[in-house]
């Protein structure tokens, strides 16, 4: 059991050992912008990312996904939280941009969305770079909140992302 005390640092070296780079930019636009390299071909993670069987090997057991401008790309973790948003663009095996559902928990930044690119390229036969920007933050509390919490959050569903392929697919029915 790891003392309560040094949960704090046990949380921050975690942080600094995930394979995620995390950037938090100011200017010229708030943003957010995030990047892993996933240990497997372009096509692989593509699909992983893009497909209803592909979701479910890492994100989660209930996802949906309608490949097309207007189509959605959801979790439901719980009947009364979901995660994902609502797909704006997509180019194949290249980039998919949605507007971003936050967190329930975030009222005001859940309402107004904000926009997720995600881009994906090949860094040699067995690689594949993932980048993320997050922009359309807006000013206040509740902001800076969700702001503070995607950083984390978004690090954290890459990091799983490029773990799918490490370790392979999740076994979803050990979670209730």
């Amino acid at each position: 059991m790891i003392p309560a005390l040094l949960l704090p640092l046990a949380a921050i070296l975690a942080l600094q050992s995930s394979p995620v780079t995390v950037e938090r930019v100011s200017a010229p636009e708030k943003a957010l912008r995030f990047e892993v390299t996933v240990p497997a071909p372009l096509d692989d993670v593509w699909n992983a990312f893009t497909t209803q069987a592909g979701l479910q090997t890492w994100l989660w057991k209930d996802v949906r996904v309608d490949l097309r401008t207007g189509g959605d790309w959801i979790v439901q973790y719980t009947p009364t939280a979901t995660g994902g948003g609502t797909i704006l663009s997509f180019v194949p095996r290249q980039e998919i941009v949605m507007r971003a559902l936050a967190p329930e928990k975030f009222p005001a930044v859940r309402a107004a969305r904000t926009t997720a690119a995600f881009r994906f390229a090949a860094d040699g036969p067995a690689a594949t770079r993932v980048t993320l920007w997050q922009t359309g933050w807006q000013a206040g509390a509740e902001w800076d909140a969700a702001y503070d919490y995607l950083a984390r959050g978004n690090a954290q569903l890459l990091a799983q992302l490029r773990e799918r392929f490490v370790s392979g697919p999740i076994d979803w029915s050990k979670f209730k």
